[in-house]
C-alpha cells in the first residue's frame, strides 16, 4: 500500500489506483486529457505521477551480452492507494464523470474519492 501521496491534497475530488502496475507516459497524458477534454477545460486538474522510470528493450534477434538496450519510454510505479489525478473547481457529478473517463485508460482498477475535512479544534 502506498503511504506517501494516498490522501486528496490540493483538489476536492481524486483518482485512486486500486492496484499495482506500470503507468507509462502515454496512459498519463491520455488521463490528463480525458479529464480537461470532460472538464470543457474549466476547474483545476493535478497530476500526481510522474514517469520517472526508464525502460530498456532490446532488439528482436539479438543475441546475449552486448549492453542494455536503449531507453524505450518512462513509466511510473503505482502502488494500491496512490492519488493519481485530482481536480477541483467544479461540481462534484462533472468531477466523478470526468475521473471515470480518465479511469478508462489505465490498467488497473481505481476508485474516485473526495477530499476528507480535518477538523480543526479550536
Amino acid at each position: 500500500m502506498a503511504v506517501k501521496g494516498s490522501t486528496v491534497a490540493f483538489g476536492d475530488f481524486g483518482l485512486k489506483a486500486m492496484g499495482v502496475h506500470w503507468i507509462t507516459a502515454r496512459q498519463i497524458e491520455a488521463g490528463r486529457r480525458a479529464i480537461t477534454r470532460h472538464l470543457h477545460r474549466g476547474g483545476q486538474v493535478w497530476i500526481r505521477i510522474f514517469p520517472d522510470k526508464p525502460i530498456s528493450h532490446k532488439p528482436l534477434e539479438v543475441r546475449q551480452g552486448g549492453g542494455k538496450g536503449p531507453v524505450e519510454g518512462w513509466v511510473a510505479v503505482v502502488r494500491p492507494g496512490r492519488i493519481m489525478y485530482e481536480v477541483g473547481g467544479v461540481a462534484p457529478e462533472l468531477a466523478r464523470a470526468a475521473l471515470a473517463r480518465a479511469a478508462q485508460k489505465f490498467p488497473i482498477p481505481t476508485r474516485t474519492v473526495a477530499r476528507e475535512e480535518k477538523l480543526v479544534a479550536v
